[in-house]
């Protein structure tokens, strides 16, 4: 319990704030156990890969829509939160997201190239998630201002280094992936070299992670540890079935590059 209240703020009396904790954990690790036993969403490449569809019917909308539909109302949040946070800590956590969901909606508009479409019954549900993850976090730093004690051991600055260190070596690997395709409507996919891609499929993830673990240690908050640890476990399963999509459709794909974590994993 000792080292609880060093690392975490005191968990507020709020039942909302402790059910939305355990949701959110529990919705992204299920989530990711389900990428890894093939379970896909259904906004990505291995969503009906080698199976016919059966989506007619359903309103579709550009997959740069539909990316730009998952991340903006999280953005929109983020950006009306500072008006509401107050210190140091908090505003942190308030720019933090904001600049997290503005890169979101950047890469978006300018890096990311699209081969398809996406439903719009898939990308609703799946923006009211970030959404609701963003403002559950926002009103959890909130509720911790007013002479609530802060953790014994400060975070924070730790938390932005690895926040910036993060989101800077996520975009770049979005960047690099953004590469493979030169032309316009090139849909081809092709095994990503550079950076981290030499070691692990799936660079940006690991960055990712890195990038809530990151949001987690600026907050403080039991809720903000909460999405990031649901994030792991999603991305470890998003990662396995990268990996497992790769070597399945290219022969060459090099068997010691990793999923996630250089060498382990």
């Amino acid at each position: 319990m000792s080292i609880w209240l060093n690392i975490f703020y005191t968990p507020p009396p709020s039942a909302f704030v402790a059910a939305m904790s355990v949701i959110s954990c529990a919705s992204l690790a299920y989530s990711g156990l389900s990428e890894a036993r093939g379970r896909h969403l259904q906004y990505s490449k291995f969503w009906n890969s080698g199976r016919p569809s059966d989506d007619a019917g359903r309103t579709r909308i550009s997959s740069r829509e539909g990316m730009l539909l998952l991340y903006t109302p999280a953005l929109a949040a983020a950006a009306a939160s500072l008006g509401v946070l107050a210190g140091e800590r908090s505003l942190l956590l308030g720019l933090a997201l904001l600049l997290h969901f503005f890169k979101r909606d950047f890469e978006v508009l300018f890096i990311h190239r699209y081969s398809g479409s996406m439903m719009v019954d898939t990308a609703i549900p799946i923006s009211l998630g970030y959404f609701l993850n963003t403002v559950c976090m926002i009103y959890a730093q909130y509720l911790t201002q007013g002479g609530v004690p802060e953790p014994a051991v400060d975070l924070k600055y730790a938390g932005v280094v690895l926040f910036l260190v993060g989101i800077t070596g996520n975009f770049y690997h979005h960047y690099l992936l953004s590469k493979l395709r030169e032309k316009k409507g090139d849909k081809r996919y092709r095994i990503p070299k550079g950076g981290l891609f030499r070691l692990v499929v799936c660079p940006h993830y690991l960055f990712e992670i890195l990038g809530f673990v990151g949001v987690s240690l600026i907050s403080q908050t039991v809720f903000a540890f909460s999405v990031a640890a649901g994030t792991v476990f999603y991305l470890m399963g998003r990662s396995y079935a990268t990996r497992r999509w790769y070597l399945s459709k290219f022969q060459d794909f090099p068997k010691q590059v990793k999923a996630l974590i250089p060498y382990v994993y």
